[in-house]
């Protein structure tokens, strides 16, 4: 009897992963992220899982309270999944909150995250969309 290899499924990475970085978790966050994983953020690009790591530690670290929601998430084929998160926190040594809702754009290769780029949701959907045509 032959085994088939079935890839995990994009979009249950990615709740599992906004589901870790609600809880504040790191390594949940960085286990699904590939050893040369790429965020690409609105203001900084950065490369490699450890630099990454370090950001999001950073991030956190900046924050009283912080929270993410999964607002909205689809494969679009390719390896290509694309969400709409909201962030709600805290900054520290402030009682005012900030609510940013972004589109992130997910690329999976291998079962791990090669690169998220986060930006304006409509930016993110048409990049995305663009993306998975192109992987399709």
């Amino acid at each position: 009897m032959s085994k088939e290899f079935t890839a995990p499924d994009p979009v249950e990475l990615v709740r599992k992963q906004l589901e870790a970085l609600d809880r504040g978790d790191l390594d949940g966050v960085m286990s699904s992220v590939a050893e040369d994983g790429v965020l690409d953020g609105r203001v900084d690009r950065i490369e490699g899982r450890a630099a990454i790591r370090v950001f999001l530690e950073d991030w956190f670290r900046a924050y009283e309270e912080l929270g993410f929601e999964l607002e909205a998430v689809s494969h679009l084929g390719g390896g290509v999944v694309f969400a709409v998160v909201i962030q709600d926190g805290r900054l520290v040594g402030s009682d005012g909150h900030v609510r940013q809702r972004e589109g992130w754009v997910y690329l999976y290769v291998g079962g791990s995250i090669a690169r998220l780029t986060t930006s304006d949701v409509d930016q993110a959907r048409a990049a995305a969309e663009h993306l998975a045509q192109e992987r399709g």
